[in-house]
């Protein structure tokens, strides 16, 4: 066996192993430290660690992760009611689910996409109103049922993740 061949090769292994672990830590301290500031720990953590971008990103990163987040569940919460609404639901929550439909419609095809785009041209002040108008019209949606709502866990989430998002904007913003 030839050891002069297999230590070097032994010794870049070595070496690639602990840069992965060590990159690994860096961005979980990153993501750590980054959502111990904002509203939602628990929520900001797990969903920042679900996010395979996350291990690759800067604080400007996890902002747009979130920011992306709060999309996506903006637009599942509105597929969401276009789906109760087509179920012919009861007379008393009829009104209620086209008026939230009215709130999300602008926010998922207008609001969140111009403040995502906002924030990847560094205008924070403006991504963040737009994020914090999400949360607003979530809770507008809530307020609107007179009974129980069909969309409280879902208007909730919305509306905590962009409070975490505009927290960690603020953070980019410095």
């Amino acid at each position: 066996m030839n050891y002069s061949i297999q230590t070097p090769l032994l010794l870049l292994l070595v070496h690639i192993v602990f840069f992965n672990v060590q990159t690994q830590s860096q961005s979980t301290d990153l993501i750590s430290k980054t959502c111990k500031k904002t509203p939602h720990f628990d929520l900001c953590l797990s969903s920042l660690q679900s996010s395979p971008q996350s291990s690759n990103s800067d604080i400007s990163g996890l902002a747009h992760i979130m920011a992306d987040l709060v999309l996506s569940n903006a637009t599942d919460t509105l597929d969401y009611i276009h789906g109760l609404l087509k179920q012919s639901p009861e007379a008393d929550l009829q009104k209620p689910l086209a008026n939230c439909a009215e709130l999300y419609i602008p926010v998922v095809k207008y609001t969140l996409p111009q403040s995502i785009d906002a924030l990847s041209n560094g205008h924070y002040g403006f991504a963040n109103y737009g994020i914090s108008d999400a949360a607003k019209e979530a809770e507008a949606c809530e307020k609107g049922f007179s009974g129980e709502s069909p969309l409280t866990d879902r208007n909730t989430l919305v509306s905590s993740l962009a409070e975490v998002a505009v927290a960690i904007i603020k953070l980019v913003q410095g």
